[in-house]
């Protein structure tokens, strides 16, 4: 059971010229995160903006139409970071392959939401080759701060109407990244990160992040996610 509070899908860094493409490139990059939450037993995909509560359970939903290698660190609001994934559950394998769906943290896993109310941000890393030592890191290789500046109380916008009174924070969800500062020390220390532009959509409760140029390096996103 893995602590975790909020996510924010972010910005997008590219180690562009550091790797030579290891596969022919689709029209379009594209890569989908879903957040679904546990209701009586059954999990079910919520808007990313929703602003959870205190023991909710959640897990991701991630597909893209491209291959690679995926490493997700969560920035917790103390200001601590969790490795996600991969882990234990997955034997450290970590190869995502084209039109499947991958569970993070991994198979039947989930989060249950704790600890200060806030935005959690979950870093995503895609790189088209494995990233010796990221697969085999240990909670006591990431870390920790005992601050978290960039926590934001999650304020529900009362424009947005929902049947059930559900809180959405429009300022959580998938969005770009402002800058490096916060990465994880082993996802700030790959060769060569560069700031590169994405398309960052949501339509209903899917976020998608895209590129229409050649990725052919490491890409980094955020996806904050809100509770109290």
């Amino acid at each position: 059971m893995t602590r975790l509070i909020y996510l924010v899908f972010l910005c997008a860094l590219s180690a562009e010229s550091f790797y030579q493409n290891p596969q022919p490139p689709p029209n379009t990059y594209k890569a989908e995160i879903i957040l679904e939450r546990n209701e009586q037993d059954t999990w079910r995909t919520i808007d990313p903006r929703f602003v959870l509560d205190e023991g909710d359970r959640v897990r991701f939903r991630f597909r893209s139409n491209y291959s690679g290698y995926l490493y997700v660190s969560d920035r917790n609001t103390s200001g601590a970071y969790d490795i996600l994934f991969p882990g234990a559950e997955t034997s450290f394998q970590n190869k995502v392959e084209p039109g499947r769906d991958y569970i993070v943290p991994a198979d039947d896993g989930w989060f249950r939401i704790a600890g200060p109310p806030g935005q959690e941000i979950i870093y995503w890393l895609v790189s088209p080759i494995q990233l010796i030592g990221l697969e085999q890191r240990s909670k006591s290789q990431v870390q920790s701060q005992s601050s978290n500046p960039a926590a934001l109380s999650p304020r529900c916008d009362a424009s947005i109407f929902r049947a059930r009174g559900d809180c959405i924070d429009t300022s959580a969800g998938i969005k770009e990244l402002s800058n490096t500062t916060s990465l994880p020390h082993d996802f700030a220390a790959v060769p060569n990160l560069r700031f590169r532009d994405l398309v960052f959509i949501r339509q209903k409760d899917v976020s998608t992040v895209s590129s229409s140029a050649l990725l052919n390096g490491p890409v980094i996103y955020e996806f904050r996610l809100a509770h109290r």
